[in-house]
């Protein structure tokens, strides 16, 4: 799971507390907050964060490091990671996109795909439970035996695995590829199409 990013951008969501996304976090060869979230990134020394957004949530002392984006057709993660793509940042860790409110969740979520479709960003959002990887027609994926996986489909029309528990298929629905397991150190899917990739830290 160890991977090298460009850029780690941390959304105002529940700020994580797992030990990996901390060890990305403090380890960002470049770090973007998304307004409000330079709050708690205070609390964890690392107020050297660039911030992106409308700049209501920031500090005054902090306002000198606000790039304030005031137009209100995409969110302040879309608006960061906009930022890391236009410096050429485009192997993005995403952290604090979950917890709170349920459909920011499941928005930041969805964008990590349009990120990875129409940016050409290889973003990785990080839980403090696991992690979600966006993906397109044949890949084989690092795991371990027991490992909880989930997929969901993006427009693929033909979509099977090999190395997972169930074998999937084409999931027409959120729900049909959730619960899935790991049966060994690798898993490969095959696809004509778009996914995404949920993955747990630790073993059933």
């Amino acid at each position: 799971m160890e991977k090298t990013f460009d850029a780690v951008i941390i959304a105002n969501g529940a700020f994580p507390t797992h030990a990996v996304p901390l060890h990305i976090l403090h380890h960002a060869a470049h770090l973007i907050a998304c307004d409000g979230a330079i709050t708690p990134l205070l609390l964890e020394g690392l107020g050297e964060a660039v911030i992106i957004g409308d700049g209501d949530s920031v500090p005054a002392e902090y306002r000198d490091r606000l790039i304030q984006i005031d137009e209100q057709d995409d969110n302040d993660l879309t608006k960061a990671t906009r930022y890391c793509v236009e410096h050429g940042w485009k192997r993005i860790a995403y952290l604090g996109c979950t917890g709170k409110r349920e459909d920011h969740t499941l928005g930041n979520i969805s964008l990590l795909m349009r990120y990875y479709r129409d940016m050409g960003v290889e973003g990785i959002l990080y839980t403090d439970y696991g992690f979600f990887t966006p993906a397109y027609g044949h890949r084989t994926f690092l795991s371990m035996k027991g490992q909880q996986v989930s997929l969901i489909n993006f427009g693929s029309h033909q979509l099977a695995s090999t190395g997972l528990r169930w074998d999937a298929y084409n999931f027409s629905e959120w729900w049909q590829g959730t619960l899935n397991e790991s049966l060994g150190d690798s898993f490969s899917l095959q696809s004509d199409g778009y996914y995404l990739v949920y993955q747990t830290y630790d073993v059933k």
